[in-house]
């Protein structure tokens, strides 16, 4: 039997000749272990400890030894930001790239299931789908139940609910002992079966699939369905694929990890899960797996990071919450510092920031990579208390709303990206749905448009087909060009949608032409008294920041969901207090981990925000840890 591998792939020398054309240092047993490893493992990894990195070179190197022309690697994560990151590492090589072409898959456990099973199940009913997104379903479902007679009875019921709505805009299925059921978000169903509602609530679930209208949950379920009915199709993917990597493991929630398990639950395939249960960011998910779900007990552990140095290494193992783990910071060994305002000085606290790491950073490190202002609140609630998120620092601040402006151009170029980077199905899946949602605009009726999708040339659904080909392998830089395509589409949208066009000016913003946008430099500021070597700070979320890397970051303290304690002075308690964070208040927990999140970014500088009246009652205890207190006014003025 011809081996999947060559056996000698792992050897120290090819190891080490890999590692220094990719200029990696291998200084601990630990990543060793990891890349010698031919067997199913779990890896604790802490930040900045080169995880993607290291999966990069073990990748590559299976990519060098490979040998079977139809079996290949499967390497899964949670979001589409850490698949991205792998697959640019993987392009640094020829042995790499070759793991972005068939038989290899790489992708996010939704494009996983989407393509080998889910999809699948539905061509064998014959139904197309024509989208996967949550708002997009919420829309269409939400459109049905008012404007068709058949669910009056159920639109009736619903409106006796105050969650009426969600119920429906947020249906999903579920896979009960291989009954597939139409539950509401919380997975139960929301009428008895045998009522008039309850029917009308299952024929709507089913009539938006039948249209191919789907949420992304939905998908699981469709699959796991799919696979109690038909098991030879976990056999036939865990043949497929005997070597399966799992980035971003402590975000799998309990449905994806379950039906992973029964595909690759075989003893024959590798499994190797790696992630930080500590950066458990979607733990508050309703299916979000449990703690002790990964890393399993005798998981191997990556404790150094390279990121930052002592003090942020000994903050960061002390806000360890679902696995306690210590850190060794192995970086720069920088400042953690404890910014202090008052009720008057909220608006001084970021420009008491950016000169404090003008002050302290490099000012190339600053340019390259500005200063972050992080919060795990953006806007304000309800609540009367101030400051209490991110906007009440930084006056002006808005979620930069969704660009609509050359919306499908720029959907088309990053699709032309992705195929450029062998993932078609990415590349395609991406284009379609940006088509689907222009010609929503477009259509005047409820249904939802591009309903059915033929391959034959003279149909309109050939043409589409022709159209998305044309668009991924053709320039789009000149505006003549773009004429073109948006000519052709605008021709063929009647036909898509089965009614005549609605709303066509609508359009003239997602089909602009737009041409590729380069960052200005910046403009100096000219005034006298400017201080040119302060960096403007980025704004944004604790969430949206993790996996990132900066050379300063201030975490601001913001109100929690409860409307009643503030985040950093939770956790400037749990400090001095010297308490184990896995013990804390379930309240406090929460906060431990976003901060951890947060406060493991930085290389040079940490910051947090407080205010003076709670945060003096530990200052000293702050200080014994070795950080700088300063009061916002010594700063800024």
């Amino acid at each position: 039997m011809t081996p999947i591998y060559a056996p000698d792939a792992f050897i120290k020398d090819k190891v080490e000749a890999l590692a220094q054309q990719l200029g990696l240092d291998l200084p601990h047993q630990e990543q060793w272990n990891f890349i010698q490893s031919a067997e199913s493992l779990d890896l604790q990894a802490a930040p900045g400890s080169g995880k993607t990195s290291l999966i990069g070179l073990k990748l590559s190197l299976l990519g060098q030894a490979w040998a079977s022309p139809t079996r290949g690697i499967c390497v899964l994560s949670h979001t589409n930001t850490a698949k991205d990151e792998i697959t640019h590492r993987l392009t640094a090589t020829p042995a790499g790239r070759r793991l972005l072409q068939y038989p290899h898959f790489i992708g996010t456990i939704q494009a996983f299931t989407n393509t080998f099973l889910a999809l699948p199940a539905l061509r064998s009913r014959g139904i197309e789908v024509q989208t996967v997104d949550d708002d997009a379903y919420a829309d269409e479902a939400l459109r049905l139940l008012e404007r068709h007679p058949r669910f009056r009875k159920l639109n009736t019921a619903l409106g006796h609910r105050t969650n009426g709505p969600a119920l429906v805009a947020e249906a999903r299925y579920v896979c009960d002992a291989g009954d597939l059921i139409a539950t509401g978000p919380d997975g139960t169903p929301p009428f008895k079966a045998s009522s008039d509602s309850g029917q009308q609530f299952a024929a709507l679930k089913e009539t938006l699939t039948e249209r191919g209208v789907f949420r992304y949950h939905d998908m699981f379920a469709l699959a796991e369905h799919h696979l109690f009915h038909h098991p030879q199709f976990a056999l036939a993917a865990a043949h497929r694929f005997p070597f399966v990597l799992l980035d971003e493991m402590q975000d799998t929630s309990d449905l994806q990890q379950r039906l992973l398990d029964k595909v690759f639950g075989s003893p024959s395939t590798v499994v190797q899960r790696v992630g930080d249960i500590n950066q458990r960011i979607f733990a508050d998910a309703p299916d979000a797996a449990q703690p002790s779900s990964f890393p399993l007990p005798h998981a191997a552990q990556l404790p150094v990071s390279r990121r930052f140095g002592s003090k942020i290494a000994a903050l960061a193992s002390d806000l360890t919450v679902h696995r306690r783990q210590r850190i060794d910071g192995a970086g720069h060994d920088g400042t953690v510092a404890l910014l202090l305002f008052d009720d008057d000085t909220v608006a001084d606290v970021v420009p008491a920031f950016e000169r404090m790491a003008a002050a302290t950073v490099p000012r190339q490190l600053l340019l390259d990579n500005p200063p972050r202002v992080l919060g795990a609140r953006l806007t304000r609630g309800s609540a009367k208390a101030f400051p209490q998120s991110l906007s009440c620092y930084v006056p002006g601040f808005t979620i930069t709303p969704v660009q609509t402006t050359g919306s499908l151009i720029t959907a088309a170029r990053t699709a032309q990206a992705l195929r450029r980077s062998g993932d078609n199905h990415a590349a395609v899946t991406l284009l379609w749905n940006a088509i689907r949602d222009v010609a929503r605009l477009a259509s005047s009726s409820g249904s939802p448009p591009l309903r059915r999708l033929d391959r034959d040339l003279a149909t309109a659904g050939g043409r589409a087909r022709l159209l998305v080909h044309d668009m991924l392998t053709s320039p789009l830089d000149s505006h003549v060009e773009w004429a073109v395509f948006t000519g052709r589409f605008l021709r063929l949208l009647p036909d898509l949608t089965h009614s005549p066009l609605k709303g066509v000016t609508r359009l003239a913003d997602p089909l602009a032409h737009i041409p590729y946008v380069t960052q200005p430099a910046p403009v100096p500021d000219a005034s006298a008294d400017a201080d040119q070597s302060v960096v403007a700070s980025v704004a944004g979320s604790i969430q949206s920041a993790k996996g990132e890397t900066h050379a300063a970051t201030l975490i601001l303290e913001c109100l929690e969901r409860s409307g009643k304690k503030y985040d950093v002075h939770e956790v400037l308690g749990l400090l001095s207090r010297q308490q184990d964070a896995s013990k804390a208040l379930v309240t406090i927990q929460r906060a431990a981990q976003l901060v951890f999140v947060g406060a493991t970014r930085p290389t040079h500088l940490l910051a947090f925000a407080a205010h003076r009246k709670r945060a003096e009652p530990y200052t000293e205890a702050m200080t014994a840890r070795g950080w700088s207190v300063h009061d916002i006014h010594a700063l800024y003025l």
